[in-house]
């Protein structure tokens, strides 16, 4: 079956995605114990509400009617924070290719929560797919270790993470529940409002508990790229995919994660993971075709 304009620029734009989250994973670990996660998180949407928002003006514009029912904006924006905070906290202890593995759980997840939200309907292909992509996902986070599967020792910094992955893929459909005609960078800028007073609430002790003079240089650069990057880019991205795609289908991109974070992992000079996970990531890969191919 031939794609539709619509639906390939939707796989263009989550293409692009999970190359930007994937460098949040590798570059997020090297600041998570620098900061406080919620106060990081906070500044990060803060500086990402602020681009979005000039980006929109200067673009489309914000309609007054986009301020409809405003508490939209607060659940969506309040569930995706939950996720930053979440993985942050995670990457304290977890190491982002264990991490990345972990977010690879969120499509078979995003597709209970599309059915429950959107009663979006996971055809046999995809069932299959996700169920392919998440003995992948737990052969990276078990290092290929039947005996560690068998004892399932997860560390503290993966099931936190954990947690988080699950709002991340209740956001999915939760952006098509409440767009209300918004453009993406519109609803994103929305998002974005929300989530910063959300995490300037819930965070405002550490925030001011924080010495931001004192913080190292490389900090503030990681911060700017999740800004632009993870943050403003995929936020984007994310609002304009979920727009044109089922959430199963958005969500077949973090399958690969994994692979992008060890292609990070190199570039910044880090240890290879053991060639054992790569079989885990050739069976991510392989789910990662199954999804995209149309029922």
């Amino acid at each position: 079956m031939t794609l539709s304009r619509d639906s390939l620029l939707g796989h263009l734009a989550m293409l692009i995605f999970s190359a930007l989250v994937a460098g949040s994973f590798s570059l997020g670990a090297m600041v998570a114990n620098e900061v406080a996660p919620v106060a990081l998180m906070a500044v990060r949407f803060a500086m990402a509400t602020a681009v979005v928002g000039i980006l929109a003006a200067l673009g489309p514009g914000i309609p007054r009617e986009a301020a409809r029912a405003p508490w939209r904006y607060l659940l969506a924006g309040g569930v995706f924070a939950i996720y930053f905070v979440l993985m942050f906290e995670g990457l304290k202890t977890a190491a982002p290719v264990s991490s990345s593995a972990v977010f690879t759980l969120t499509p078979i997840m995003a597709a209970g929560f599309g059915y429950l939200v959107l009663r979006q309907v996971t055809g046999p292909r995809i069932l299959v797919a996700l169920a392919v992509g998440a003995i992948g996902a737990l052969w990276v986070i078990f290092q290929g270790d039947i005996a560690t599967l068998m004892r399932f020792q997860v560390g503290r910094g993966e099931v936190i993470f954990f947690f988080g992955c699950i709002a991340h893929a209740l956001y999915i459909p939760l952006l098509r529940r409440l767009n209300r005609g918004e453009s993406g960078l519109v609803f994103t800028f929305g998002v974005l409002v929300a989530g910063t007073l959300v995490l300037g609430v819930a965070g405002m002790g550490q925030i001011i508990a924080t010495d931001w003079a004192a913080v190292p240089a490389f900090v503030w650069v990681v911060l700017a790229y999740l800004v632009l990057g993870p943050t403003a880019t995929s936020f984007f991205m994310l609002s304009f995919a979920s727009m044109r795609l089922k959430a199963a289908k958005v969500m077949a991109y973090s399958y690969l994660t994994p692979s992008w974070v060890i292609l990070w992992e190199i570039a910044l000079g880090h240890a290879m993971p053991a060639t054992i996970v790569l079989g885990g990531v050739a069976l991510t890969l392989l789910a990662v075709g199954l999804l995209l191919h149309e029922d």
